[in-house]
């Protein structure tokens, strides 16, 4: 058992948010409002970081086994991005959006509690573990930002008959993300050379990380090959995503997962 109740921090993180967005929308104009709302915000993403390094102690290993423990980092990294970005680009409709799928995620966590109480199998007592996992979240939190300006762009599209401003957004994304997949995919490698004797082996979680690796590199190719067909791009980058998802989750629920030995712990 825990000292402390995870479910805490997380309520405390996304009320941070709601009041940091609220002052955001109300405050534009007030000096003083602009500062709490930032303070609010980056007070929600210090709490989760709280959280990870507090269960890090208590559990003397790294909370990366589960999925509600990358749930848990996917929802402290996505509204970090998504006020990166706010910062570089000024895009502030990225700040609500970010926060918004990164509570759901964690809405999730506390619906489905994870029990924190999972010690590591002999093969995640590796030191690539922990960078393997690390860059792979990051990753899948850039690449949830560029799906969020892809369904608004066909949003605009097919709803309001306008066209997406910010597709280049959306590529800068794509770029930082498809870098991080990248380390993950030779993290892994070199952790799989360590622990079972081979860099790769086409397990499950192996084959649809690749194939989420494939579709990104697709859609890059896509964006320099037909750089005016912006409504294929935005298709090619929301069903990127979507493949995203199963390397993530789905995987979990394909009957061949029952011998992979990638697959979270649940």
């Amino acid at each position: 058992m825990l000292p402390f109740d995870p479910a805490n921090y997380t309520i405390a993180a996304m009320a941070c948010w709601f009041i940091g967005l609220a002052l955001f929308a109300a405050g534009r104009r007030r000096a003083m409002a602009r500062v709490a709302a930032h303070g609010f915000y980056l007070a929600g993403i210090l709490v989760l970081a709280v959280l990870a390094a507090q269960l890090w102690q208590a559990m003397d290993r790294a909370p990366m086994r589960t999925l509600g423990e990358t749930r848990l980092w996917y929802g402290m990294f996505l509204p970090l991005i998504g006020y990166a970005v706010y910062l570089r680009w000024g895009y502030a409709w990225m700040l609500y959006y970010a926060a918004l799928v990164a509570a759901v995620f964690l809405g999730i966590n506390l619906l489905h509690p994870d029990n924190y109480d999972r010690d590591l199998m002999p093969a995640l007592q590796s030191p690539w573990f922990v960078p393997h996992v690390i860059v792979y979240i990051f990753a899948y939190a850039v690449l949830a930002a560029s799906a969020i300006v892809a369904v608004k762009g066909l949003i605009l599209h097919y709803v309001k008959r306008d066209e997406l401003k910010e597709l280049h957004l959306a590529d800068n994304l794509v770029y930082i993300g498809f870098a991080f997949l990248t380390l993950g995919l030779l993290f892994g490698a070199l952790w799989g050379k360590e622990a079972w004797g081979h860099y790769w082996t086409w397990d499950p979680k192996e084959t649809w990380a690749f194939l989420t690796w494939i579709v990104y590199l697709a859609y890059m190719h896509h964006r320099i090959q037909r750089s005016s067909r912006v409504v294929s791009s935005l298709w090619i980058l929301s069903l990127a995503f979507v493949v995203l998802l199963v390397c993530w989750y789905g995987v979990n629920y394909l009957p061949s997962a029952a011998n992979s030995v990638h697959t979270y712990a649940r």
